[in-house]
C-alpha cells in the first residue's frame, strides 16, 4: 500500500489554489493525483463556505455569503484501472478537524424550515478534546463524530446531460434548484464553469450526501461513470443530526484519510446506480451493549422516469427501500416478498438530509447480525 498526500493551504480560498480542487462536478476536471487500488490518501479539505466564515463573523456575513463558491472540494483522485461499470469502495479511516474553529449558519432561503426562519444566523463553535462548545449557545456541548459531507465521483457526459435537463425542467416548475452557473466556479473555464453541476444536492455520483454514519470505519461504494473514477471530497462536519434541519452542521476544515479499493464490473453486473455503504457501528442505538454492523442503501427524489420531484421525502424513502430489497435478494438469496418483510421488521429508514435541494436523501440501514 502506498500513502499519497494532497496538501492544501487552509489560509487560501480554493480560487487562489485551484490546482488542489474544484467546486463543480464535471467529467473534464483534471485529476490532481493518481493512485492504485488499495492505496491510502491523506488530503486537506476546506470548509463548506471556503473560509468566508471565521471566529469574528456575524449574521451580516452570512447574509452576504457568496453561494457560488459552495462546496470547495479536494481532488479529483484518479484511480488506475477504474472504468465505467466498476464500483469504487472508499474506506473512511479518519476525519480530523483542522484548527479549533467551526460554525453553523442559517442562510436566508435555505433549510427545511426556511419559511419560519428567514433571517441569517450564526453559531461559532470551539472544537477541543472531542467536543464542540459555543458562547452563542451556552450550556451545551456537542460530541464529535466527524465525517465528510461531500464525497463523490465524476459524472459521465451522459449523466451530466440528464441531470442538467431534469434540474432545468424542475426550475421551469419553480422548484428550488441551483442550475449551472459560472459565478464563483473553480475551475473557471468552459465547459466546466458553464456546464458543471452545483455541489449542493446529492445525485447518482454521490456528492453532498450529508450522511453522518459515513464516519471513521465506514466504507462507501460509488458506481464508476468515467475512466479513473475521479473521486473528490470536502465539506467536513464535526457533528450533525440526521436531517441537518437548518441546512448546515458543525462545519469545519479537515484532514481526511481514506483508502480506495476497486471492484471490477460490479456496478454493471449488479445493475447498481446508487450509493451503498457499510458502517461498523449501529447508527442510532446499541443492542445489548454490542456494536452492530450495517449495510446501507440510499435514495434520492428522482422517479423511475428520471423526473426530479423536489424535496420529496416519500419518493427518496421509496427509492432507498427498493434499493435495499434489490440488495437483499441479490446478496442473500431471498425473494422480493421475503426481502420486503425483512425490511419491515429489521431495516431502519433514516432521513440523512432534508435540505440539499432539490434532492433530499433517505438511507436504509440493514443490521448484518440478523443473518445466521
Amino acid at each position: 500500500m502506498t500513502v499519497h498526500r494532497i496538501e492544501i493551504d487552509h489560509s487560501l480560498p480554493l480560487a487562489e489554489e485551484p490546482e488542489t480542487g474544484h467546486n463543480r462536478w464535471h467529467p473534464a476536471i483534471a485529476p490532481v493525483l493518481s493512485c492504485s487500488s488499495e492505496d491510502e490518501i491523506v488530503m486537506g479539505t476546506r470548509d463548506a463556505l471556503d473560509s468566508v466564515i471565521g471566529p469574528n463573523s456575524t449574521a451580516a456575513d452570512v447574509a452576504n455569503a457568496d453561494l457560488g463558491i459552495v462546496h470547495p472540494l479536494t481532488g479529483p483522485v484518479y484511480i488506475e484501472d477504474a472504468e465505467p461499470g466498476d464500483m469504487l469502495e472508499v474506506e473512511v479511516v479518519e476525519v480530523e478537524p483542522h484548527g479549533g474553529f467551526a460554525y453553523t449558519i442559517q442562510a436566508p432561503g435555505f433549510g427545511f424550515l426556511r419559511d419560519e426562519f428567514p433571517e441569517p444566523y450564526i453559531v461559532r463553535w470551539n472544537i477541543a478534546d472531542g467536543w464542540a462548545t459555543s458562547n452563542d449557545i451556552r450550556g451545551v456541548r456537542i460530541p464529535g463524530v466527524p465525517f465528510m459531507g461531500v464525497m463523490g465521483v465524476a459524472p459521465s457526459p451522459d449523466l451530466l446531460t440528464r441531470v442538467i435537463a431534469r434540474e432545468a425542467e424542475l426550475g421551469d416548475r419553480n422548484g428550488l434548484v441551483m442550475l449551472p452557473d459560472s459565478n464563483g466556479a473553480t475551475p473557471g473555464v468552459d465547459p466546466i464553469a458553464s456546464e458543471g453541476l452545483r455541489t449542493i444536492p446529492p445525485r447518482e455520483n454521490g456528492g453532498n450526501m450529508d450522511a453522518k454514519q459515513m464516519s471513521a470505519g465506514a466504507t462507501v461504494r460509488f458506481p464508476v461513470f468515467v475512466e479513473g473514477a475521479l473521486f473528490s471530497a470536502g465539506d467536513a462536519h464535526f457533528a450533525q443530526g440526521d436531517g441537518e434541519a437548518c441546512g448546515t452542521a458543525i462545519e469545519m476544515a479537515s484532514t481526511f484519510t481514506f483508502r480506495v479499493r476497486l471492484h471490477k464490473g460490479e456496478a454493471v453486473a449488479n445493475n447498481i446506480s446508487d450509493i451503498h455503504f457499510t458502517t461498523r457501528e449501529r447508527p442510532h442505538s446499541q443492542v445489548a451493549g454490542k456494536m452492530r454492523s450495517h449495510y446501507a442503501t440510499t435514495g434520492i427524489c428522482v422517479d423511475e422516469r428520471g423526473r426530479q420531484e423536489p424535496e420529496n421525502v416519500t419518493l427518496a424513502a421509496r427509492n432507498a427501500l427498493l434499493n435495499m430489497i434489490d440488495h437483499i435478494t441479490r446478496e442473500h438469496g431471498f425473494n422480493r416478498q421475503q426481502a420486503y418483510a425483512l425490511c419491515s421488521v429489521a431495516v431502519d429508514l433514516k432521513v440523512s438530509q432534508l435540505v440539499d435541494a432539490p434532492n433530499v436523501m433517505v438511507t436504509a440501514f440493514l443490521p448484518m447480525d440478523i443473518f445466521l
